[in-house]
């Protein structure tokens, strides 16, 4: 009954239009005291929840991307995929997928790949005839790739969450096919949608 309570009272949150973090304090709360359990437990589930040493390896990921990208890394690795398939027909939409699965490779994070990659590629994009439509859904889509190319965050989650029976290392190789057979599938499709609307190199 309590997990049901969880799980209702924190969808009615945010169906009503509380914020993420508020609606889980409360519904958590909420469930914590219709258990009657001590409010130590609470203190005790969170310190075990992030006790995983795996997990500081996220915001150090994280910092490392950020460091990156000022640095001006986004735009190297823009160049870098420019160099490789600016010729292809479509050409920025295929450096803006390209250039995700590099940056992904840097951040692990599929947020911070759409914002280095896709805040440089949609505005040059546009400028170049491009529709808004295809270089915003090229940018954002390609931005999944990060989600299985090393060093993906999710795949480091999915390890701490199988409670470590999985090696983070394992995962890592696990996901280096998938990215590039996904980032393979966007550039044909990528191909295909420039062919079909005209758009040049």
């Amino acid at each position: 009954m309590g997990i049901a309570l969880l799980f209702v009272l924190f969808a009615v949150l945010l169906l009503i239009g509380v914020p993420v973090a508020y609606a889980l304090a409360a519904a958590s709360l909420a469930t914590l005291l219709y258990l009657d359990l001590p409010p130590i437990v609470l203190v005790q589930q969170t310190a075990a929840g992030t006790g995983s040493a795996s997990l500081i390896a996220i915001p150090l990921f994280i910092f490392a991307g950020e460091i990156m990208m000022r640095g001006g890394i986004s735009e190297r690795l823009i160049a870098l995929a420019s160099a490789l398939v600016g010729r292809l027909r479509g050409g920025l939409g295929q450096v803006s997928i390209l250039s995700s699965l590099f940056f992904g490779g840097v951040s692990g994070s599929a947020i911070a790949d759409v914002s280095a990659v896709g805040g440089t590629m949609i505005p040059q994009m546009v400028k170049r005839g491009y529709d808004r439509d295809f270089a915003v859904n090229v940018s954002i889509t390609a931005a999944l790739v990060a989600l299985l190319v090393p060093p993906s965050h999710n795949l480091i989650l999915f390890s701490a969450a199988a409670g470590g029976g999985l090696s983070i290392a394992d995962l890592f190789a696990a996901g280096i096919v998938p990215a590039l057979l996904m980032t393979a599938v966007l550039m044909c499709t990528g191909w295909i949608v420039a062919r079909r609307r005209g758009y040049g190199t």
